[in-house]
């Protein structure tokens, strides 16, 4: 993939200064996650990850969820925070099992590559009992992923903001998740822009709701959000949500990013998902990248 065009520059110094621009953007530009991007590396600082319990108005009663905080994490230094949401079938300790986003954030900080940040991996079905037994597709356990926007408004980010050293403006606050967690980020961050300026959606679900309701006024849209990110498999059988979303953002202007690999609807689409939108967030990000000005199709 090419984001960058091609200039003459007339002089040795302005040749100079082009290297530069150059290697700035292709430190910004979508590619493959590199080998090991996964992988422990026994030599650099690691965060921590904790079990965090918060009282749910919304629920009725106590609910867990788990915080990494970076290397080198300080109660006297402030951080922006992103909230991780699993899929159907997963809870809290979904990403954690199956994504490792800790290892992908201890190597991406070890080389320079993400802005440190506190990510709050919730369990997204918010009923009193928010276990993956059983039908997990009964209507009671669906109905429960719709429930937990009022909980992660109203209960969830309160409480991480009076425990942690946590930035409290939405310029500082992002949502991401996968699958049915994806597509509760799409719902929660596009309808509660006041709140999230950063929102991505890895695969997203057929929870996603239609585009036009996401997005119900594209201007205002275009001028709150930071990164909109929108990501899937090429081969997977629910690209259809995400590509739907993406057709109606490019029709109506709002700069975002689209990102098709090559892949089916898991962990490997999804850690991909984690590692690029991770080095973007909460930090300037290249206008270039978004589809409106190219598409990332890649394994299409």
């Amino acid at each position: 993939m090419n984001f960058k065009k091609n200039v003459a520059w007339p002089s040795l110094l302005a040749s100079a200064l082009m290297m530069v621009s150059l290697t700035v953007n292709a430190q910004q530009s979508i590619q493959p996650s590199p080998a090991g991007f996964d992988q422990v590396q026994v030599s650099i600082p690691r965060g921590k990850i904790d079990t965090i319990t918060y009282a749910s108005a919304t629920v009725g009663n106590d609910r867990k969820a788990l915080v990494y905080t970076p290397p080198g994490f300080s109660p006297k230094k402030k951080y922006p925070v992103l909230y991780l949401l699993h899929g159907i079938g997963g809870d809290e300790k979904e990403w954690l099992n199956g994504g490792q986003p800790q290892v992908i954030m201890d190597n991406l900080y070890a080389q320079g590559k993400a802005q440190p940040m506190i990510i709050v991996m919730p369990n997204g079905r918010a009923m009193k009992d928010d276990r993956p037994t059983g039908n997990i597709m009964a209507a009671d356990k669906v109905a429960a992923f719709a429930t937990f926007e009022k909980d992660l408004l109203n209960d969830l980010i309160p409480f991480v903001e009076r425990k942690y050293p946590a930035m409290k403006d939405r310029e500082h606050r992002a949502i991401a998740g996968l699958s049915m967690g994806g597509g509760q980020s799409l719902n929660f961050g596009l309808g509660n822009l006041d709140k999230f300026a950063w929102v991505g959606g890895f695969s997203s679900a057929p929870n996603t709701r239609k585009p036009e309701e996401l997005v119900p006024d594209p201007q205002v849209a275009k001028k709150q959000l930071k990164l909109l990110w929108i990501s899937c498999g090429a081969s997977d059988g629910l690209l259809s949500f995400s590509n739907r979303t993406h057709e109606y953002l490019e029709k109506n202007g709002v700069p975002h990013i689209y990102y098709i690999e090559p892949g089916v609807h898991d962990f490997k689409v999804w850690k991909d998902g984690l590692y690029n939108f991770s080095q973007l967030i909460f930090k300037p990000v290249d206008p270039a990248l978004f589809s409106t000005a190219s598409t990332s199709n890649s394994g299409q």
